[in-house]
């Protein structure tokens, strides 16, 4: 049999690759962990939490062998609990609030999350059921994790609720935009599927606008949650962006989670530009894809950039290079038109603040180079949906929606947003567990103004 050539991206490398990076808990390890927490009483973990879940006792119920109902506790307070057990900044939250960080080591609690979710994924059963109808009917625009919580709160209050989802796959950023080795799809479609057992429809392939119009929907249901999210990376705005080798780092993720990918970066030096966490996905992608060597190309430094501080070590310790203080002005393509380097220019930061509150960077007069790459991928940041936002009506704010605090009522009464589409400008941190709970909140207030109490809203666990 001919032998695969060296730069021939194989399956077996692919499913090696990106199979997940960090291991589960054993039973045993499960049960050692558990048994060191001190259940406090008040726990500051659970005010850590965006969703609040009570974690001393989801802890306890894996302590007594009850996994059914440890999973039960996680799930009942965030819809997404076993991708956020994966995802999660637990050391900025849970964790690190977690009052044995000053006498020994805090609680592993994702881990511990991670061990009840993953038991109830593999026993197939059923976490929760549907309240009694109520004869209200509420559109859900997006199957992400802020949609995915308010439609399964919805059903559990007797809604009944539909999910217009623009791709074929609900599940949003978890299903499509995390890297596999973090977050294997499974996992965000088995939540989808917690949800659509409640009788929730999804309609895939679905965009309000083209699919289904805004008179319809608002003809047709009592309540809509506007929970779309973002899309894909705005372009650079600089010369060579059309060239061969220029890739979105969102496109870049989204191809290894539905397949083995086809792009070429099997021995190729890859520059990634942007320092939030989709560009450490993307760069982390990249190695894995079989790059040569992958750079992270920011114009400011370390302090300013966005990425959490386990998603930097991790790049780090998968050979991610940083250049810092790097403003790239131009990409260099060659005579078929491939990406040959990127031109950019030294920066400086200037001492003053810009409107996000970070140093501004200013470039070094004279302190342009070339840097030798065969692919760029761009990573900074999301559009905005401002075309959605608009065809429903909705004050914004430069593509962030305006809603009523905690409520997430917009301008129209009729319609609530949640998630990515309500985050930036000072408008909250853009996490998967805080998209959860801005879906639960928007679902409860739905309830409330329907109803005028809030009482039925949690529906039973099975």
């Amino acid at each position: 049999m001919e032998q695969a050539s060296p730069l021939t991206f194989t399956p077996d490398m692919f499913m090696r690759n990106f199979a997940e990076a960090e291991p589960g808990l054993t039973r045993k390890g499960a049960i050692e962990e558990s048994n060191r927490c001190l259940y406090c009483y008040d726990a500051p973990c659970i005010k850590a939490c965006p969703t609040s879940i009570n974690i001393p006792s989801f802890i306890k119920r894996i302590a007594t062998d009850n996994l059914k109902g440890s999973a039960q506790t996680i799930m009942d307070s965030n819809p997404v609990g076993a991708s956020c057990a994966r995802v999660c900044p637990t050391e900025e939250l849970c964790e690190g609030a977690c009052v044995l960080n000053d006498a020994s080591a805090p609680i592993q609690i994702g881990l511990l999350q991670r061990y009840a979710t993953d038991w109830a994924i593999s026993s197939g059963v059923q976490l929760f059921k549907a309240g009694v109808p109520n004869g209200k009917k509420a559109a859900v625009i997006g199957g992400g994790p802020a949609g995915l919580s308010a439609a399964r709160e919805l059903a559990r209050a007797g809604f009944q609720v539909v999910i217009y989802e623009a791709k074929q796959l609900a599940g949003g950023l978890d299903t499509h935009g995390i890297v596999s080795f973090r977050l294997p799809q499974s996992i965000s479609l088995w939540e989808v599927e917690q949800v659509e057992k409640l009788g929730v429809e999804i309609r895939t392939g679905m965009k309000v606008g083209v699919d289904i119009s805004v008179e319809e929907l608002k003809a047709g249901y009592d309540a809509i949650v506007l929970a779309a999210g973002m899309g894909y990376v705005p372009p650079l705005g600089i010369e060579g962006e059309k060239l061969s080798g220029v890739y979105d780092a969102i496109e870049l993720v989204e191809t290894t989670k539905t397949g083995i990918p086809t792009l070429e970066l099997m021995g190729r030096r890859v520059a990634v530009i942007g320092a939030g966490n989709t560009a450490i996905d993307a760069a982390t992608c990249s190695v894995r894809l079989g790059a040569a060597n992958v750079k992270m190309v920011y114009r400011r430094t370390r302090t300013e950039m966005t990425a959490y501080d386990f998603e930097y070590e991790f790049a780090k310790q998968e050979g991610v290079e940083f250049s810092w203080l790097t403003l790239p002005k131009r990409i260099v393509g060659d005579e078929l038109g491939n990406v040959a380097g990127l031109e950019c220019v030294q920066m400086k930061l200037t001492g003053e603040t810009g409107p996000d509150g970070r140093l501004a960077p200013m470039p070094v007069e004279g302190s342009e180079f070339i840097l030798p790459v065969d692919a760029v991928v761009v990573a900074i940041g999301q559009k905005r949906r401002i075309d959605l936002i608009e065809a429903l009506g909705l004050e914004h704010h430069r593509g962030v929606v305006k809603i009523d605090g905690a409520t997430g009522r917009t301008s129209d009464p009729q319609i609530y947003a949640a998630g990515d589409i309500v985050f930036g400008s000072g408008a909250g941190e853009a996490m998967v567990v805080s998209a959860a709970q801005q879906g639960k909140d928007a679902a409860y207030a739905i309830v409330k103004q329907m109803s005028g109490h809030q009482d039925s809203v949690v529906g039973s666990a099975v």
